[in-house]
């Protein structure tokens, strides 16, 4: 008949000198470390299961492994020491103090071990109010739990007599991935479950490279996690061909903010690493090594490299947060290509002092945050660059790359802003150029609606700063606007007295008007949001604009102003009416454009407060836009007759594509 042998012993340390370790600890902390206990006894799989009663409260947690278990017969290196442990084989160790399986005193008042091993099976219990002391015993198989006896090894830690509770399940499950997640993704073959859910890999990102040093490879993994894990320091693991770990050293980059990764190195060269050379192990490759200091240096480069990566990403991320709390200046008072490259240009330079030291922006207010970026921008277009970056290199601490990259900015930025600008006038120069070969040699040719109409929604900056993006069509404004403007009595019929050459009378009619509409939301004089109406009318190129097109527009603007839809003080309608030319026997269109003159509006035609109408003629248009950036454009040496050769299908086919 089998017997139960008593193994019991004491702690070689005081009761209240054990608990004083543990004040401060979380109330799930007990619980990681009875799973690390786990994981150190090469375990495979850990479950741990919490259990509520009626009242939700907590009733019982068991954790349960399937490594080496406790070897019964040597209880007393084991159980009977704290701050000191046997486990010293592994590198990656984690409980190498002897001390986390008493932690559970934090949660609850009793813990019970059931353990089985080759060496034989046990059960050892801890009170907590007596916690130096462990009762335990030998037993037979037949007195082991039902959940160990289905496994070769392992250990089963059940506890009981709560005096707290921990948090939900979801929110302990999310604790568990921060503290084990790295663990995991390091050691795939292993797994750890929560009441039955495995535990996930929190969110990483996983460098590979290989490095060859003296006819050695070496295979490195680096991870970096989004949260720091709980427990874990950034480390380099160097692990032999069995996946042992037979080293572990902080990695160069620990202590960066947010910046978290696990090294992991695989190499047929460390099935000889030992700490020391010495006379059992004169040829042990050590961390004195050539190899390994080859190694350290490459791996600090790569994981120089993702740092600034992340940085740099980082930096980018917050300052859109920056942008969209109005930290940065709106540039209203610039054109909008000058406004894009300041912001871009400014955006720039803020990221590149946030990659360097990100405390100037972290460890200020918001509104000092805005202080410095105002002046950044101010500075930067003073031509006081030289005088900046001697001001931020003397207050930032900068390392030798991070001073070659915040000068290269500051000497960059004129040029790259200058090269933008270019980049966007060049490309419009070109459609201008195109454009005024169309009207002026291929008008009476057939342009149909589709052709004209991508050209226009592509090149809306031809009729100024204010329309240079107008949007996607909005399906039930454009329809009732339409809808609108099909009422207008003779609006499709042409005349003689709408073209200066009845010749192209037969032309033009072939041809249909354009119309377009958008309505986009944005903010008035006041700063408050209303919608910006804007119809286009385009006159097919053989007709010569004159007082009946004026008057449809007239008319279209009353017949808008009596719709209930269009009746909310919110919205702000901008009728123009374009074409190729204003007819030279007209002198009404003339007239208006002349009483408005005053307003500075190119073809502002009525200055009704809701429902502005303009008359526009695309020579006049194509004209400003050339006086406008005439200096630059001189410098671009753009030859117009180069596309005077062009077709027409060729010409509608390249101011289609987006400038």
């Amino acid at each position: 008949m089998s017997t139960y042998k008593d193994i019991s012993g004491t702690t070689e340390i005081g009761n209240e000198g054990i608990k004083k370790h543990f004040k401060s600890i979380e109330p799930w902390q007990p619980v990681f470390e009875l799973i690390w206990n786990g994981f150190d006894a090469k375990a495979k799989h850990l479950a741990v299961d919490i259990s509520l009663n009626n009242l939700q409260a907590l009733s019982a947690i068991s954790i349960l492994d399937d490594g080496d278990g406790i070897d019964p017969t040597i209880l007393k290196q084991t159980f009977g020491r704290f701050n000191d442990s046997n486990k010293y084989e592994d590198a990656a160790q984690h409980g190498a103090h002897g001390r986390g399986r008493l932690a559970f005193h934090r949660i609850c008042r009793f813990a019970t071990w059931h353990t089985k091993t080759p060496s034989g099976q046990a059960r050892i219990t801890i009170d907590a109010t007596t916690i130096k002391d462990y009762d335990a015993k030998q037993i037979p198989d037949e007195a082991q739990s039902r959940l160990l006896k289905e496994q070769v090894k392992g250990t089963l830690v059940e506890l009981e007599e709560f005096s707290c509770n921990l948090p939900s399940l979801p929110e302990l499950r999310a604790k568990f991935a921060i503290e084990f997640g790295w663990f995991l993704a390091l050691n795939p073959s292993k797994s750890l479950k929560l009441n039955a859910v495995p535990i996930p890999v929190p969110r990483h990102e996983i460098t590979r490279q290989s490095f060859v040093i003296n006819a050695h490879q070496f295979d490195v993994q680096v991870i970096r996690w989004d949260e720091r894990p709980s427990s874990e320091k950034s480390y380099t693991y160097l692990l032999d061909s069995a996946g042992r770990t037979v080293h572990k050293q902080l990695s160069t980059l620990n202590n960066k903010v947010g910046f978290f990764t696990s090294i992991y190195i695989s190499s047929l060269w460390a099935d000889t690493f030992a700490s020391t050379q010495d006379l059992i192990q004169p040829d042990a490759h050590t961390s004195n090594s050539s190899e390994w200091k080859n190694l350290v240096r490459q791996l600090g480069d790569l994981t120089q490299s993702l740092y600034y990566d992340f940085l740099r990403r980082q930096a980018a991320v917050e300052v859109e947060k920056y942008v969209e709390e109005g930290l940065f200046p709106s540039y209203t008072e610039l054109p909008p290509d000058e406004q894009s490259w300041r912001l871009d240009n400014t955006k720039a330079l803020v990221i590149t002092i946030f990659m360097a030291d990100p405390s100037v922006f972290s460890a200020a207010s918001k509104k000092q945050r805005k202080i410095i970026i105002r002046l950044l921008d101010r500075l930067i277009v003073s031509n006081e660059n030289d005088s900046l970056f001697e001001v931020l290199n003397s207050v930032l601490d900068l390392d030798d790359k991070s001073i070659k990259t915040l000068a290269d900015q500051l000497k960059q930025t004129t040029l790259e802003n200058i090269i933008a600008t270019i980049e966007i006038l060049q490309r419009r120069q070109v459609a201008a150029s195109k454009l005024r070969v169309l009207m002026n040699d291929h008008y009476r040719e057939v342009l149909e609606t589709p052709d004209l109409q991508k050209i226009i929604e592509n090149n809306t900056w031809l009729f100024g700063s204010g329309y240079e993006i107008l949007g996607a069509e909005e399906d039930s404004f454009t329809k009732i606007a339409k809808d609108l403007r099909d009422k207008i009595p003779q609006i499709e019929n042409i005349g003689t007295d709408d073209v200066d050459d009845e010749d192209d009378i037969v032309g033009a009619r072939r041809q249909t008007d354009l119309f377009l509409a958008r309505r986009i939301p944005v903010l008035d004089s006041n700063g408050q949001k209303v919608y910006r109406c804007v119809i286009i009318e385009i006159k097919r190129p053989s007709v010569s604009l004159n007082i009946k097109h004026l008057r449809q527009l007239d008319d279209y603007a009353n017949i808008i102003k009596k719709h209930p839809e269009f009746s909310s003080e919110k919205m702000r309608f901008e009728l123009i009416l374009i074409g190729r030319q204003i007819s030279s026997a007209d002198t009404e269109i003339r007239s208006r454009l002349n009483g408005q003159i005053a307003r500075g509006e190119l073809g502002l035609v009525s200055d009704d407060p809701r429902m502005k109408r303009y008359v526009l003629n695309w020579y006049t248009l194509l004209d400003t836009f050339e006086l406008a950036n005439g200096f630059l454009l001189d410098q671009l040496k753009l030859k117009r007759n180069f596309f005077e050769a062009s077709t027409k299908q060729e010409l509608v086919s390249e101011l289609q594509e987006a400038n």
